[in-house]
């Protein structure tokens, strides 16, 4: 079966490039003692340093697939503005989701006031880059700030993305300090809309699926990553059951394919409903690349070719290649 078949290209809606650098060398026995060594790997970037080796990541990415980018940023607008030339030199779409962060982390996260970090969206897109907001969590983001940045983000229309639900401490303590759970204090802020993506979503109840599906909100899954860490199996069957829309992301890079997120999305909902094609192969698909897209605001980025001569795909049937991508390739079936 000779050629190559055309696609629309991935869409990595989330991902924080300078974690690459963990993969196999993380230490601790949780998500929380994984993240002291995560917090030591962000402290040691530079500008430069970003540069080189987020080129080097979006090349990766490229070549597995993803077209375009959406990278949660947290390091400073020096290493923002490297990220953008890094994405450039790489040739992805890149959307710079710039980290709101008024508590907790590291300094270098922090703006002094919401005010500051509304002056820093303005000034990158000043620039020129492609920005969406992104209040990291609502534990780094208080109720004010959460309703300043989701006020800005509904009057210029830009996409709002913020990690929420991924930890059952992280849940814990928003009940403790708001008396509610953190999808529904988004909620209760003005942060989900049809802009909105939330990351992860793992250990979220009913009650908060409920508001993602009545408000039009995105989940961005990042299977993978969420295996890695430990943070448990995303509501998949659930999600599906309300048509929340899904988009994928590498999040902390221990992988870099699509191809598997998708795979891992149907396998989590195929264990949670002991029914095969819980997901069907359009679906999935649209969860890559379309639904990626708009969690970004973007209108359009590049296709990509699958080599329909690839090992993987030896004795598929044409009408079943698109399945069989699914099914059992990995991110070297595509061709460019």
């Amino acid at each position: 079966m000779p050629g190559t078949l055309t696609l629309p290209g991935f869409v990595n809606a989330h991902t924080h490039t300078f974690q690459r650098a963990l993969r196999g060398a993380a230490a601790g026995e949780d998500f929380w003692a994984w993240r002291e060594t995560m917090l030591a790997e962000a402290e040691r970037q530079t500008p430069e340093l970003v540069r080189d080796t987020y080129e080097t990541a979006y090349r990766e990415m490229r070549g597995a697939g993803y077209t375009a980018v959406g990278e949660f940023h947290y390091l400073g607008l020096g290493e923002a503005r490297a990220a953008a030339e890094a994405a450039s030199a790489a040739g992805v779409e890149l959307v710079l989701l710039h980290v709101a962060y008024a508590r907790g982390g590291l300094a270098r996260f922090r703006q002094e006031s919401v005010t500051a970090y509304l002056h820093e969206i303005e000034g990158l897109r000043g620039e020129g880059l492609r920005v969406g907001v992104a209040p990291h969590s609502v534990r780094a983001c208080p109720p004010d700030w959460l309703e300043e940045v989701g006020r800005y983000a509904e009057r210029e229309r830009l996409p709002l993305h913020v990690h929420a639900d991924e930890q059952p401490r992280e849940i814990e303590e928003c009940v403790a300090e708001h008396g509610c759970r953190p999808i529904e204090l988004l909620a209760r802020c003005g942060c989900l809309g049809e802009r909105t993506t939330v990351v992860h979503a793992t250990n979220a109840d009913g009650r908060e699926l409920d508001l993602l599906a009545s408000t039009g909100a995105t989940v961005c899954v990042c299977p993978t990553t969420e295996a890695d860490l430990g943070d448990g199996f995303v509501p998949a069957a659930r999600l599906r059951t309300r048509a929340v829309p899904l988009c994928i992301g590498s999040d902390s890079n221990v992988r870099i394919d699509p191809l598997e997120e998708l795979r891992e999305l149907e396998g989590i909902a195929r264990r949670q409903t002991g029914r095969r094609g819980v997901f069907g192969t359009d679906d999935l698909l649209r969860f890559g690349s379309e639904q990626g897209g708009r969690s970004l605001g973007l209108e359009s980025w590049p296709v990509i070719g699958v080599d329909l001569g690839h090992v993987s795909l030896a004795g598929v049937r044409e009408d079943h290649v698109r399945a069989a991508l699914l099914a059992g390739c990995a991110a070297d079936v595509v061709s460019g």
